[in-house]
């Protein structure tokens, strides 16, 4: 008996501990800036974004961003570029040379200061690319510091992977590296005001870095923080958002007859059960690596591009908008090399800007757990047609998505969606009553809002 009694208190220990640690796994202690709940974030390639590709003249921009309502800018690493191993003529924007300069090729501090002015005086917020996990291989610190650095078995100074040869790996074992980089991030926050970080392969770095460094910079301010990574744990003490790219290759996957539109239920059911409710996951369609490694939006997803944008800013998450794509951009822009971004034309400005001041002016679309609750409505054809709606007790936002090449005649499910709605795009007024079939043409999106 006695026996049976320790077997069953040694199991309650164990479920008990496996439950604190669940609990521990979920926890979020970020306190989100107020300004970020119903914020877009746009990702700025300045060398591309002009034919100077300088700071000074995307500052010329700030005011067409803040029309479209975007908040958050996004800043490409601005630091000084390394020589040695340099890929390119121009070399990688994450080859950094010095944490505390900016590249001459971009303008200078002067000119980062009155980009963030610009930006604030028109409600807009800076952050930066932070490039923590690596530095270029003629960057002081690898003469001052060796110690800093990954070795291998001969002692000889390595890259993060083979293919990144023009940087080299740091190593976050070391007290006095973890304090250089802090006292790095704090720098730019107090010298020119920014907002916060995008921070680069966030978890090539321990998170226990990041726990640490994020409480010192709020001392200074509130500050965004975004993640390129997508482990739960990040959400703790350090990161507002981090990347959502499971849901970003389902939508690819959708776009190429990989999979169907249900599958979007199940990768949202695994976010749910594993990220803490308050957690912000990024949802985009393109960005820097994707454009220029594997392709743009149309390559990637076809006639399908707009409909799954139409998803990142009504999908519960945070949205992010690639530097040209309100241009239609549909050309792989070189890594290495200049290649200009032409805003001659700009045919989706007008689809973004819908968008965006929708997401910037509905509470329902609020990032976080304060926007309106998702609700699943089921159709006829849930493999190819994508339904929900997000609400509260008293308004409603209701979208509908044909996901595939195919037209649709769908019957609608259940009774959620009823009621009176004006269409985001043709702004004709529509009531839906139950048991309503629609026609959808191939990829066709529309986003019924409250009347």
């Amino acid at each position: 008996m006695k026996k049976t009694v320790l077997i069953i208190f040694m199991l309650a220990l164990v479920t008990a501990a496996c439950q604190t640690k669940t609990k521990e796994h979920m926890s979020q202690n970020v306190k989100h800036p107020e300004w970020s709940r119903n914020a877009t974030i746009y990702e700025v390639n300045v060398r591309q974004y002009t034919v100077e590709g300088t700071l000074k003249a995307f500052e010329q921009h700030l005011p067409r961003l803040q029309k479209m309502g975007v908040e958050i800018l996004w800043l490409m690493p601005i630091q000084p570029i390394g020589v040695i191993n340099r890929k390119g003529t121009m070399g990688s924007n994450y080859s950094v040379k010095d944490y505390y300069e900016v590249n001459p090729d971009l303008g200078t501090k002067e000119d980062l200061k009155s980009v963030v002015k610009k930006a604030h005086e028109l409600g807009m917020y800076v952050i930066l690319d932070w490039v923590a996990n690596h530095t270029a291989w003629d960057n002081p610190l690898i003469s001052q510091h060796p110690d800093w650095y990954k070795h291998d078995s001969t002692g000889k100074v390595v890259s993060p992977v083979p293919d990144w040869s023009d940087v080299a790996a740091l190593d976050y074992s070391k007290p006095a590296l973890r304090r250089y980089m802090t006292d790095a991030l704090l720098y730019w926050i107090k010298e020119c005001d920014i907002d916060g970080y995008r921070c680069d392969v966030a978890d090539m770095l321990p998170v226990s870095f990041w726990n640490a460094a994020r409480p010192e910079l709020e001392e200074i301010k509130p500050v965004f923080m975004l993640a390129e990574a997508e482990k739960p744990a990040m959400h703790d003490t350090a990161f507002d958002a981090t990347y959502s790219w499971d849901f970003f290759h389902l939508m690819i996957d959708i776009a190429q007859g990989k999979k169907n539109a249900s599958q979007i239920d199940t990768v949202y059911a695994k976010e749910q059960k594993t990220y803490p409710p308050d957690a912000y996951r990024m949802r985009f369609t393109s960005n820097h690596d994707e454009n220029s490694w594997n392709g743009t939006e149309y390559e990637r997803m076809g006639q399908g591009a707009q409909a799954f944008a139409v998803l990142t800013f009504t999908f519960p998450g945070i949205p992010m908008i690639y530097s040209g794509q309100e241009t239609a951009l549909n050309k792989r822009l070189l890594f290495f090399e200049k290649d200009t971004i032409s805003f001659a034309k700009t045919p989706l400005e007008g689809f973004y800007s819908k968008l965006v001041h929708l997401k910037k002016e509905n509470k329902l679309l609020r990032n976080g757990k304060e926007g309106g609750k998702f609700v699943r409505v089921h159709t006829n054809a849930d493999q190819s047609v994508f339904a929900f709606l997000r609400k509260d007790a008293n308004k409603r936002i209701f979208v509908i998505l044909n996901l595939s090449s195919s037209p649709q005649q769908i019957k609608l499910q259940g009774n959620d969606y009823l009621g009176n709605y004006r269409e985001l795009f043709t702004g004709s007024p529509k009531n839906w009553t139950l048991a309503e079939e629609a026609t959808l043409k191939p990829w066709e999106y529309r986003v019924y809002t409250p009347e």
